[in-house]
């Protein structure tokens, strides 16, 4: 197995390079065009001359951003304390919104069952009574609108 390690690094930089020439702006190209560039890594990726040339003269590096600082060094001063769900205000304040939208929306299809079953309640007590008691208009004796209507 260790007879094929050399053969798979030079295919892995002739890959790599082929694909970051490939991938390169041609504003950030030097030296020669991108055409003849990716030409050069095709032609001589077996001998590593293409792909080490790539890296080497062909693209333009630009130093890191804020003040040159690399990822590792803003990663480091800049850690994000992990915070559990249960203790993340937003996260349990998305889930208070999520509960009381859907506890609203129940709280209305209820209430407007409530009031056509109310309804349903006068009509046929209004209709088999003709004006008469008709027993106070509710399954459990009471009235249907509850201390606002008076007899």
């Amino acid at each position: 197995m260790l007879r094929y390690l050399p053969f798979l690094l030079v295919l892995a930089l002739w890959i790599y390079a082929f694909i970051d020439c490939l991938n390169t702006p041609e504003s950030q190209v030097r030296g020669l065009p991108k055409v003849i560039w990716v030409i050069i890594i095709l032609l001589f990726g077996e001998v590593l001359v293409g792909p080490v040339a790539w890296l080497v003269a062909g693209k333009q590096r630009q130093p890191a951003a804020d003040g040159g600082s690399t990822p590792s060094e803003w990663h480091r001063s800049h850690r994000t304390k992990f915070v559990a769900p249960d203790d993340n205000p937003e996260f349990l304040a998305s889930l208070k919104a999520e509960s009381n939208k859907k506890d609203e929306s129940l709280l209305k299809d209820w209430e407007a069952d409530l009031r056509r079953r109310e309804e349903e309640l006068r009509r046929k007590s209004g209709g088999t009574a003709d004006g008469g008691t008709g027993g106070g208009g509710t399954a459990n004796g009471g009235t249907a609108n509850g201390p606002e209507e008076t007899p």
